[in-house]
């Protein structure tokens, strides 16, 4: 058993636990734990850029990108949480160009920008180029230029350390413990603050976007904590992903003119956007996708996805801008982009719900209270300003804006608090965890359960959802709950034991997805990426409001979950029919 005490703990070295030790380490002694070598973090999948209003290519304003950005939510978006972020996007880029990042340039030398879905000017007039870009691998220039700028910063980065709970004293956040990938050893961390970047939990599904290791590690350390997760019913499928696989290909590939066409060589979504057409917000994308392959107009000898069409442009344009994807399309189906339309279908992409923080990102008990010295920046964290669908771009220039807001708070709060005293023994709840799992001697095997939950979430809680389709996950989850209550690992050792944390990582999958599937079940209405089928309509009247879910243990030792609900935030924008 290994202790440290550290000013600031950061957990999770993507672009938000980066950016938020960017600004902590040059306030106080700051440690980042992730289970990943920091450029493995699933930050570097991104890839079609990250928006500003820089206006270095057309007449834009961050006004207009707010209103984007609220109206592409649904209208579920905190305003004033999305007008600090639309207003500091400018620095942000900037902030990113000084350090190093290799934007694309336009002939001048300035920043180049390209249209991307839902981002208009002069609120939704047309189409406008806001996204700034390192051709389709902006994700992985700004990861690799952040750990570069830690790197000369000497933030201490404690590598494959796997964070299994967060210690709690008089209800302040106190520590971590987390188990040594290499070693087996756990190492106690007694901090003053704690910042949560560990991203989404993608792999509740099958078809993702997501790498192996998003499994909602953050999310479910905290909600095990009693505290509670907002909005998490409301997860984001990406349109393209390569058909069969999930695979991404960036929404770049229609910012920069690809077309969506159904087996008619149709191309359909000028019915469903008339104005943006192809460049519509995800979450219509997606739907109409899907309702495109349901009415019969699918592709392939299934029917089961549709074409993206590149071949009408130039080859030296696509290799220029969107060279990584179309080697994807080419490595993973054979196909040759410059002559072939691409099969694509929608992918698990993105988790709009969270940690409930605040715009310091300052972790959030319930409605109104601050947990002290938690915080939390990114995917993993809901400030709600994607509400309920996240514009493309917003992501990136989420970690960026709130990454690095977490990170000044944090150190902030650490420069004047003390460190508490830990209980006796802080170690216990993962000892009991880790030990139970390794010496289990059940017969159920971790991959087993892992992919009849994909499976049933693919099923029934994707892109259409109904009242029987999710009682029928939440039925399906229960059951597999207690099949992993008999869940055995076949790796008994302590040295490298993946299969180990395997196990661990599917108990929160299985927490995430009961917490997703009770609270799409009270939603009933469809909203951004929350589509029911049986309530098709937004309805403003009863479910304007956050979905607030908290949970408790009774006397029998049965988890509940309760539900509770709280006010969207609006400043100018009121809720109108969405059209594109």
């Amino acid at each position: 058993m290994q202790r440290h005490q550290y000013d600031v703990v950061i957990v999770g070295a993507g672009g938000a636990g980066m950016r938020a030790a960017l600004e902590s380490s040059k306030r106080t002694r700051t440690a980042v734990l992730t289970k990943l070598y920091p450029t493995r973090s699933h930050t570097g999948a991104a890839q079609g850029g990250m928006c500003a209003a820089l206006a270095n290519v057309e007449e834009d304003n961050w006004e207009w990108h707010t209103f984007d950005t609220v109206k592409g939510g649904d209208f579920l978006v905190d305003q004033d949480a999305a007008e600090v972020m639309c207003r500091e996007a400018v620095d942000a880029v900037l902030d990113l160009e000084k350090m190093g990042l290799p934007f694309n340039r336009t002939a001048e030398g300035k920043i180049d920008q390209r249209f991307f879905g839902g981002h208009t000017r002069n609120h939704g007039e047309a189409v406008v180029r806001r996204s700034c870009f390192a051709a389709d691998r902006t994700g992985h220039m700004i990861l690799q230029t952040l750990y570069q700028q830690c790197i000369k910063q000497n933030v201490e980065f404690f590598n494959e350390f796997y964070v299994l709970d967060l210690l709690m004293v008089a209800g302040k956040a106190t520590g971590v413990v987390a188990y040594e990938l290499a070693t087996g050893e756990l190492h106690i961390f007694s901090a003053k603050s704690i910042v949560f970047a560990s991203g989404g939990f993608g792999k509740v599904f099958r078809t993702t976007s997501n790498a192996h290791t998003l499994t909602g590690d953050g999310m479910g350390i905290v909600w095990r904590k009693g505290l509670p997760l907002e909005d998490m019913e409301f997860f984001q499928f990406h349109p393209t992903g390569l058909a069969g696989l999930g695979v991404l290909l960036s929404e770049a590939a229609r910012g920069e003119g690809g077309i969506l066409r159904n087996k008619d060589n149709e191309r359909f979504m000028e019915r469903y956007a008339p104005t943006v057409k192809d460049l519509a917000p995800r979450d219509m994308v997606a739907r109409a996708m899907a309702n495109e392959v349901r009415e019969g107009r699918g592709c392939g000898p299934d029917g089961a996805y549709v074409m993206l069409d590149l071949t009408h442009l130039e080859p030296a344009h696509i290799d220029a801008k969107l060279p990584d994807i179309t080697e994807f399309a080419r490595t993973y189906l054979g196909v040759e982009p410059y002559t072939e339309q691409i099969p694509v279908f929608p992918t698990a992409h993105y988790a709009m719900g969270g940690i409930p923080t605040n715009i310091r990102g300052e972790a959030l008990a319930n409605n109104t209270d601050v947990i002290p010295g938690l915080y939390a920046a990114g995917e993993v964290a809901c400030v709600s300003v994607h509400g309920a669908n996240r514009l493309g771009t917003n992501s990136l220039l989420d970690i960026n804006v709130f990454g690095r807001r977490a990170g000044i708070a944090a150190a902030e709060y650490a420069e004047t608090a003390d460190f508490e005293e830990l209980p006796d023994a802080p170690e216990t709840f993962v000892v009991d965890l880790i030990e139970g799992m390794r010496t289990a001697t059940g017969e159920e095997r971790v991959a087993a359960i892992r992919a009849d939950l994909q499976a049933t979430m693919d099923i029934n809680a994707q892109v259409y959802r109904t009242e029987g389709s999710l009682k029928q996950a939440l039925t399906d989850i229960e059951a597999l709950k207690l099949r992993f209550a008999n869940v055995a690992v076949q790796d008994k050792g302590k040295r490298f034991n993946t299969d180990l944390l395997e196990a661990v990582e599917l108990g929160f999958l299985l927490d995430l997805a009961e917490v997703l599937v009770v609270s799409a079940l009270a939603r009933k209405e469809s909203r951004g990426g929350h589509f029911r089928e049986d309530y098709d309509k937004r309805d403003d009247v009863n479910f304007m409001r956050h979905t607030m879910a908290y949970r408790s243990i009774d006397a029998e030792g049965n988890v509940n979950i309760r539900l509770d609900y709280k006010p969207v935030v609006q400043t100018r924008y009121k809720p109108m029919e969405r059209k594109y």
